[in-house]
Formats: structure tokens, C-alpha cells, sequence
């Protein structure tokens, strides 16, 4: 629907990306007023996972107005290429590089989602990574802007997206909220770990049926190197009911990166002839046509989506007959109770659910015993561990006062590398300005909230700790997902309210780069 240019902004001495939109698009009044309008709340958008928006306007071509975006220049590669390449060389993506990925693509979603803005169209080809590996995010608004009641574009129940990644409300032509992005992140999840898609169809009918209807497969029955919590965050951001989903990308995300901590990184172990649900063969009779997708009329073979009754790991989720679930007029800023930090009982490990198919250990019994005596040996060891940890860094290291120091903190005396040592990643950096500019407490507007810390390069930390005159003490922990010199936990913990009159000690544990013990 468009055309990027590489183009010189001579003013500002900088290189552009231009994209213009196709001249069909521009015919439309109301179109290129809504594209203008969103092209504007877009460019409010400042985050290092976001493709900046520098200028809005239209040109004119043979007569007809085009409508163009300036946007940030992003030297790299889509991640869809980037998944080619390790597809080609493993069969799919190690599960970690994956989850950091879609952890960092959440957090552009909610910067958009606090300010009530829907991307609609997550896929790999709307994300880019730079050389460096960071991650950005492009396109936001310009799906919502071609669904905005432009008559003649809408006049047949158009479905904007992309069709693999549609979540079953944008294919049944409904209103759609923040959750639906978090639908569609799940899908690019499944994608990247296993090479493939959850849903595959020879016409977009089809996998439109199938997003409706189908249950996707589990991504471990493709890959079997991932370990069953993958398969529960990916089985919750692919709910058909959107209740069910994790409530906010700020959720999703920290469970992405909680799960990436859990385990040991192993190379992907893909299944020879793996094959994934596809609607093939039904989708006709469901949707009539291609520019329809909406709910088919009485009599037709579609019938509402109503969820089987099945345990759920996450709490309580109320049930919604009929995609009964509560429809939101327009897009609102999601409260701030809805991106509260998800902490404490209300999010469960997913990756305690007992294997489908598996019978449910009993409390009595040979099988009910060793499971309980197994649980107890695995806890006395992770005990032990944490306690040698701490004996070895002599009760929890030394103190940093303000984060001070350029190397890559108290690592660099750590003991020598042992086998399974990961290096640092210096590209994971926080800014200055979060410690020197942090975010007013939502309660409280006399307190701040203490800034995210967890999975940044500890220099990066420890400058922005130093320019808030904030003080600090660093534990060494030993730890091989991310690599020597990455924060891996903190205290307070993030988006805690504190008083900056009286300010606490920051408690940083900082990986070695070592295997646990």
C-alpha cells in the first residue's frame, strides 16, 4: 500500500526513510485527513523500540494528491530476514533471542497503548532490527488510519492486517482494543521459535477461519527444545477471547523476559514434517467473500466462539459466550490500574501446568511421592545454590555509591569464566533521563516511580544512577541467559513508589556471566 524512499534531509543534514502512500489511498478526503491525524498522535511517540515520525503532509502526482510520512532512518534488516537466516542455519530462533526480541517489541506497545493507540498490524515485516541489534517498531497508525470509516474502503466490511496474523476479532470484522495487538504478537512468538506459522491456508479465507475457530498446536510439537513455559505464553497471548489474554503488553512483556530467565538457552530442535492446524476447506462457507469478514448470517456453518471449559493457570478469567466479551468504544488511554507492575499471586508460573494428556499427580501413591520427593530435592538445591552465592560475594558485594565506575561493574573481579560463560551485551542500555527525569507515582504526585533497570548493561545503570545522585549496591549473581554485566534483578522493584527527599539504596543483583552453580 505504499513506497519508502531513502531520501537526504539537507536542513537537518540527516538521511530519511519517505513513504508514500499508493495514489488510490489519496483520492479519498477523509482518508488523508485521518491519516494526517494519526500521523501526528504517532509522532508523539518517543521510545527507543519506535521508529520516530519526523513530518506528515501530501504531495501531488498527475494531479492526485499522495500522502507521505518522514520517518527515522533505520540501517538493518526486517526481523523477518533476520528469522530467515536463523531458520536457515537452525531450523528457527533460540527461544531467548526471541523472547528479548518480542520483549522489546511490547515495550513500544505499551508506550502506543498508554496513549490509546492500536498498531493492528504486529508482524516481523513492521518490525526492523538495526545493526546493533535493537529493536524498532514501524508503521503504528496507518491501519487504523485505513479502517477509519472512509466509505468507499469500508463500504464492504473491510478487514485491515495481515492475514496470518489477524486476531479472530479483526477477522470477524469487530472492534478491536490493545489486547488484539498482544494476539498478534503471539503469533510472530510462534513464528520466530519455530520457523513457521500456527495457522497455514492456501487462500486468506481460510486462515481467517482458522484464527477464529482452530486451536493453534503447541510451539514444542515443532520445536522440542522449548520448555513447557514458552508453551503457556504463547497458549495465553493466542486465546480466542481476548478477556483471556494477558491483560496489557506491560504484562506480556515481563512475563517474556521472566520465562527467558528460567532457562538454560539450547539450540532449536525442530520436528522433521511438523505440520500446523489449517481452515482450508470450510473457510468458503464461512466467509463469503474477501472483503467480508464479518459474522455470517444465521444458518451459516460459523457458529460463535464459545471457550471449552479448561483450567486456567493465570486465575479466574470470566467466560464469554458469543465473544460476549466488553467491546470498547473508540480507544481510550487504558487507565493506569491497567499497567500496573504484575506482581505477586495474580500471575502464576505458567510452566508448573501439568502436560496435557499427563494424569494429575495424586497425594498418595508411589507416582505422588516421588513427585513430592523430587520437588523437595530440587528446592533444597536451589536453596543451596542461593546460599553458596551469596557466602562466595561475601553477603551481597560491595557498595556503589551513585553508580560510579565505567567498567562493567563488579563482574569485572568476578571469578574466571567457567564453561557456559556469556559475555556481556552492551546494546541493552537505559537513559539518562529515566533516573534523572523519572515518572510521577500515579497515587502520589509528591513520590516517582523507580525506574526498570532489569536486563540493561549495568554501566548504562550505573551512569544513569550517577547522574541522579541515587546511591547503590551491586550483588553478583551467576547467571548465563544474558550475559556478564546484566542487571537481573532489582530493589525496590521497578515502577515502586518512592520519595525523592528520601530516597532508598538501589539494590542491583548483576549477572557474572557464569552458570548457576
Amino acid at each position: 500500500m505504499a513506497s519508502v524512499h531513502l531520501a537526504y534531509d539537507s536542513v537537518l543534514d540527516r538521511q530519511v526513510a519517505i513513504k508514500t502512500l499508493h495514489t488510490d489511498l489519496g483520492r479519498e478526503q477523509a482518508f488523508r485527513e485521518r491519516f494526517r491525524r494519526e500521523a501526528q498522535a504517532v509522532a508523539k511517540l518517543t521510545h527507543t523500540n519506535i521508529v520516530a515520525v519526523f513530518d506528515t503532509g501530501e504531495d501531488s502526482v498527475d494531479g492526485v494528491p499522495v500522502p507521505y510520512i518522514v520517518m527515522e532512518y533505520v540501517e538493518g534488516s526486517p526481523l523477518g530476514s533476520v528469522l530467515d537466516e536463523d531458520v536457515r542455519q537452525q531450523g528457527a530462533m533460540p527461544a531467548d533471542k526471541a523472547l528479548r526480541i518480542t520483549a522489546d517489541v511490547l515495550a513500544a506497545l505499551e508506550i502506543s497503548h498508554e496513549m490509546g493507540l492500536v498498531h493492528r498490524d504486529i508482524k516481523p515485516g513492521n518490525v526492523m532490527m538495526t545493526k546493533r541489534g535493537v529493536v524498532k517498531v514501524m508503521d503504528f497508525g496507518i491501519a487504523r488510519a485505513m479502517q477509519s470509516g472512509v466509505t468507499s474502503m469500508t463500504q464492504t466490511g473491510m478487514v485491515v492486517g495481515t492475514p496470518q496474523y489477524l486476531s479472530p476479532e479483526q477477522a470477524l470484522g469487530r472492534g478491536v482494543d490493545a489486547r488484539s495487538d498482544l494476539y498478534s504478537v503471539g503469533i510472530m512468538l510462534f513464528q520466530l521459535v519455530t520457523g513457521r506459522l500456527p495457522f497455514e491456508a492456501d487462500s486468506p479465507l481460510a486462515i481467517a477461519y482458522a484464527h477464529v475457530q482452530e486451536e493453534p498446536p503447541a510451539a514444542s510439537s515443532v520445536n522440542r527444545a522449548l520448555p513447557p513455559a514458552v508453551d503457556a505464553l504463547i497458549a495465553r497471548a493466542l486465546k480466542k477471547n481476548p478477556n483471556e489474554r494477558f491483560p496489557s503488553a506491560e504484562a506480556m512483556r515481563e512475563e517474556c523476559l521472566r520465562v527467558a530467565a528460567s532457562f538454560h538457552a539450547t539450540p532449536p530442535s525442530i520436528v522433521p514434517g511438523a505440520r500446523t492446524p489449517s481452515g482450508a476447506g470450510v473457510a468458503s462457507a464461512v466467509f463469503p467473500s474477501v472483503d467480508q469478514a464479518a459474522p455470517p448470517p444465521a444458518g451459516q456453518v460459523l457458529t460463535p466462539y464459545q471457550p471449552a471449559p479448561q483450567p486456567n493457570p493465570y486465575g479466574p478469567a470470566a467466560p464469554a459466550p458469543a465473544y460476549g466479551y466488553p467491546q470498547q468504544g473508540g480507544y481510550p488511554t487504558p487507565s493506569p490500574a491497567a499497567y500496573a507492575p504484575q506482581t505477586g499471586p495474580s500471575t502464576p508460573p505458567p510452566y508448573t501446568l501439568t502436560p496435557q494428556g499427563a494424569p494429575a499427580p495424586s497425594g498418595s501413591g508411589k507416582g505422588g511421592k516421588g513427585l513430592a520427593i523430587g520437588s523437595v530435592v530440587v528446592s533444597v538445591v536451589v536453596v543451596g545454590g542461593l546460599i553458596t552465592a551469596l557466602l562466595v560475594t561475601g553477603g551481597g558485594g560491595e557498595d556503589d555509591q551513585g553508580g560510579g565506575g565505567s567498567g562493567p561493574g563488579p563482574t569485572a573481579s568476578a571469578a574466571a569464566e567457567k564453561p557456559g560463560y556469556r559475555g556481556p551485551d552492551t546494546s541493552r542500555v537505559i537513559e539518562t533521563d529515566e533516573c534523572t527525569e523519572p515518572r510521577e507515582s500515579y497515587s502520589d504526585p509528591e513520590k516517582i516511580r523507580i525506574p526498570d533497570f532489569r536486563f540493561k548493561d549495568i554501566t548504562s545503570v550505573k551512569a544513569c544512577l550517577e547522574a541522579a545522585g541515587w546511591e547503590s549496591k551491586i550483588i553478583d549473581l551467576d547467571e548465563n541467559t544474558y550475559g556478564e554485566g546484566t542487571v537481573i534483578q532489582q530493589s525496590p522493584s521497578k515502577s515502586a513508589d518512592v520519595d525523592p527527599e528520601d530516597m532508598p539504596e538501589i539494590e542491583l543483583s548483576v549477572s557474572t556471566g557464569n552458570p548457576p552453580s
